[in-house]
């Protein structure tokens, strides 16, 4: 199972993600409570080894000013939320980076399908939320069949591993869920939750 923590802002809340055995950590350079900026991300980037993908959050920014951000902070993938476009992938991938292309349940057909990015991300149809939804309404979906994607969206340690297992999900996304409160990670809910999901792939 695929891990990725995001909304991290500081060093203790990266290494507990890491040492935990998270895959891929997220820091968010958009405007949001979890907020970073471009420097910030460069020096948490001293707690994240190799192995482990650090990603660049954005949301309605133009692609061009996501990539700019990005490279500032030293980051090699972006995870796009917000109206997007295939051009939007090609763009990306043309300035050299990965990308993690999110989208939310309630999405039209179009974009479930295969735009050329290297993840696709599956949120609630309210982002930031936290509220659970019905995980298993993606788990026939065509489009994701054969695919590496990333389920989203009101996850917690006591739920993820039936929420990945009813979704058929490759990997899972937390944030609110293992906050103490908005903005601020709980370092014991963090390790508890890459705990919960490594485990429920091995079952």
């Amino acid at each position: 199972m695929f891990v990725k923590v995001c909304g991290l802002s500081t060093p203790e809340s990266v290494r507990e993600a890491v040492d935990a055995g998270a895959d891929a950590v997220g820091f968010v350079l958009t405007a949001s409570p979890r907020v970073v900026s471009p420097s910030q991300a460069a020096s948490l980037l001293a707690a994240v080894p190799s192995g482990v993908s650090p990603i660049g959050v954005f949301r309605d920014e133009p692609v061009a000013d996501a990539i700019a951000i990005a490279r500032a902070a030293g980051l090699e993938w972006i995870q796009l939320h917000g109206t997007r476009s295939r051009t939007d992938v090609a763009t990306v991938h043309d300035a050299g980076m990965k990308l993690i292309r999110a989208i939310t349940m309630g999405a039209g057909q179009d974009e479930f399908e295969d735009w050329g990015e290297d993840l696709l991300l599956i949120d609630a149809a309210v982002p930031g939320s936290g509220e659970s939804w019905d995980y298993a309404s993606v788990a026939a979906l065509p489009a994701l069949q054969g695919r590496n994607w990333l389920l989203a969206g009101g996850l917690d340690a006591a739920n993820v591993g039936q929420a990945s297992a009813a979704a058929h999900a490759w990997g899972v996304d937390v944030s609110s869920g293992v906050e103490a409160s908005r903005g601020v990670k709980d370092l014991a809910k963090v390790r508890a939750f890459v705990h919960a999901a490594k485990a429920a792939a091995t079952v």
